[in-house]
């Protein structure tokens, strides 16, 4: 009867929400969320081991499983909403920082996400999946995305807005400066054209800089069409990996919004968890727009669940008991994971919250030493140019 014990603890944790109308939709979440962590993959049929309900077949717990998938009557932002929003209540810092960015499933459905920057990772914060045959897609796909992410950040928090070069659309930008009051990063394509006050239009891949340099331009107008959009712009080349930069910004453009921009591959570890590293999302058989919103849906209280549960136990200094490294050298994601299995193995209890801290990393995962050596040994050489009148 593990689970049956750790089914009461996610009930008294998860329904505390007003927005769960009827209670069996609440019930039946639980143990997909139970299935899916003990099961590491979205296979319903793996997940029935781990349900103790009334039923006695195994076909009966998977019906289930699927009818809950398909439910209209299951608004999953209605229902989500209240949770992320409990676990950012007391952020408690100044900023908080959100990446956008698009994942392909079976070169079918494009899944856009919002995520919260969270300590190495991300944390889910809006999605939508659209039937769409590439990955990049129009502003006015994700434009309600944005809106209603915007009531979901703590009050007297600033937004900073991450997103790669899929994401590089002057109707956004002004969209996040203008209407919602974000700070932005995107990086923009090469074949983006700028103009230079009193110097004229210029194409980015006519910037041919050695490794090591970096170009700032304040006050440089993005692509030519009107109206014309003013921002600026860091362009450099990396030392190390010799790739190259290009990020707009609404604010000054300096040595640091590389490193700021740095935070969007935080969201790559997210969907490396969601897929070949943890739930393994794309050997999932649901081939529907609404059923994969809702499964979206499961793995987002999951890996919130997860990465709480991972923060708690290194900040209760439980977390050697879990972690074989001396260092921590798991996500957060990772080591909650971990706990949940000695949970159903050890009798361990949940932590019975699911904040969000926002203060920096207190135990921050240790790099390797290559890592850390190639860091420190980044030289740059900046020039900045002006062109604001």
């Amino acid at each position: 009867m593990k689970t049956s014990r750790l089914y009461n603890q996610l009930q008294t944790l998860l329904g505390q929400s007003a927005a769960w109308a009827d209670q069996r939709h609440l019930q039946t979440l639980i143990w997909m969320v139970i299935g899916v962590i003990f099961a590491e993959c979205i296979n319903l049929p793996k997940w029935t081991i781990y349900s103790r309900t009334r039923a006695k077949f195994a076909q009966s717990h998977q019906r289930r499983f699927s009818r809950w998938l398909h439910n209209p009557r299951i608004n999953v932002h209605k229902l989500y909403s209240p949770l992320i929003q409990q676990a950012l209540a007391n952020w408690g810092a100044s900023t908080i920082t959100l990446i956008e960015d698009t994942s392909m499933l079976w070169d079918k459905y494009c899944l856009i996400r919002l995520s919260v920057q969270y300590r190495g990772r991300a944390v889910p914060l809006v999605w939508r999946v659209v039937q769409h045959h590439s990955s990049s897609v129009r502003f006015s796909v994700y434009q309600a995305m944005l809106k209603r992410a915007a009531k979901l950040v703590p009050a007297g928090v600033s937004v900073c807005f991450l997103a790669d070069r899929g994401f590089a659309d002057v109707q956004l930008m002004r969209y996040l400066r203008d209407q919602l009051h974000w700070n932005f990063r995107i990086r923009v394509k090469s074949s983006t054209w700028i103009h230079r006050p009193g110097k004229g239009w210029k194409q980015l891949n006519q910037y041919h800089l050695p490794t090591g340099k970096v170009l700032l331009l304040q006050g440089i107008t993005l692509t030519k069409t009107k109206p014309l959009y003013a921002l600026n712009l860091a362009i450099g080349r990396d030392p190390i990996s010799g790739q190259q930069w290009l990020v707009a910004t609404n604010e000054p453009a300096t040595l640091q919004t590389f490193r700021e921009y740095s935070s969007r591959f935080q969201i790559e570890e997210e969907l490396l968890d969601e897929k070949s590293n943890g739930f393994q999302l794309e050997r999932s058989e649901i081939r529907s727009v609404v059923a994969l919103s809702r499964l979206c849906f499961v793995l987002a209280i999951a890996t919130l669940l997860l990465t709480v549960q991972g923060q708690q136990v290194v900040s209760s200094g439980k977390r050697r008991v879990v972690d074989c490294h001396w260092q921590r050298g798991n996500s957060y994601l990772r080591i909650g994971w971990n706990w949940f299995k000695g949970i159903f193995h050890h009798g361990w209890h949940l932590f019975p919250t699911i904040a969000l801290q926002g203060q920096l990393d207190p135990d921050p995962a240790f790099a390797s030493k290559k890592q850390l050596q190639n860091q420190l040994q980044r030289e740059f050489i900046v020039r900045s140019y002006s062109f604001v009148p």
